[in-house]
């Protein structure tokens, strides 16, 4: 089975979901952000090459986000046009595929009303994703969401190639998750790593319970971290944006996973531990 996880961009996990098997994650990554544990609804939707196809692309399009991928082998991607007749310059010899508008047209009020249901959280998308990828070949409305996605998958590959700013964005979302698995691979030794429940709401409360305790390390080091930042400051030491954008709060070498873990509020409100002075002698 596999874990998979929202991130956000400041390090924070909004939840998960388990897909059994080894199924693509593209047809499980909208129902992952449709189900996000709180009320934050991100913007931009980052993801590997995993999660990538024309119908993902028109799904989260008509839902309001914008989908941001890495997309592997890159210059074998198609980019699309409306007006096969039109002069796109430089583009012209790369961007010879027509977008079925009338497909679109066709189905846009079946369109709008999946949706509605995929907001309101009436239908799974995996349902859906497999009802319209109905063997080799799509559904007429499968047809007309990855006509659609067409038109944003374009703008994403335009931008993608235009761009080192959005390019290295992306990277640093990428790097983000990986830091955060790997974070949550050094925390996961209860029962050895293994996941012993047999049906998914188990599956998904012990990952749920796992990350809740990455995201209480992750608040942990933030804290920590900006204490550390303005004591060197206010002893005299600079430390610049470029610094400062490298830190990260996944870091935990520092930290003991083994053993209890207390809930309590130990030093007061708004009191930290002393700062450890790391060139002192210890004891």
């Amino acid at each position: 089975m596999t874990w998979l996880n929202v991130v956000s961009d400041s390090f924070m996990g909004l939840g998960g979901i388990v897909v059994p098997g080894t199924l693509r994650d593209s047809l499980g990554i909208l129902d992952a952000v449709f189900n996000l544990d709180g009320p934050a609804r991100p913007e931009m939707i980052i993801t590997d090459t995993g999660s990538v196809s024309d119908l993902v692309f028109g799904l989260f399009a008509i839902c309001g986000y914008q989908f941001s991928p890495r997309i592997a082998d890159i210059s074998d991607a198609r980019l699309w046009r409306f007006d096969m007749s039109a002069d796109y310059g430089p583009l012209e010899p790369v961007s010879r595929q027509r977008i079925q508008a009338a497909r679109v047209r066709d189905h846009w009020e079946d369109m709008l009303r999946v949706a509605g249901s995929l907001t309101a959280g009436t239908v799974r998308a995996y349902d859906l994703l497999r009802m319209m990828n109905n063997g080799d070949r799509m559904t007429g409305l499968g047809d007309a969401f990855a006509a659609y996605g067409r038109i944003f998958k374009t703008l994403h590959l335009l931008q993608f190639i235009d761009s080192e700013v959005y390019r290295r964005m992306i990277g640093v979302q990428l790097n983000i998750g990986e830091g955060r698995h790997a974070l949550g691979r050094a925390m996961f030794f209860g029962r050895l790593g293994e996941v012993r429940h047999a049906y998914r709401e188990g599956m998904e409360n012990q990952f749920g319970a796992l990350g809740m305790a990455i995201n209480a390390v992750v608040f942990w080091n933030s804290l920590y971290v900006d204490a550390a930042v303005r004591e060197l400051e206010a002893g005299g030491l600079t430390v610049s944006p470029e610094i400062r954008s490298r830190l990260s709060p996944l870091i935990h070498d520092h930290i003991n996973f083994h053993g209890r873990y207390p809930i309590v509020r130990s030093h007061g409100a708004d009191v930290l531990r002393p700062l450890r002075d790391p060139g002192a002698k210890q004891e």
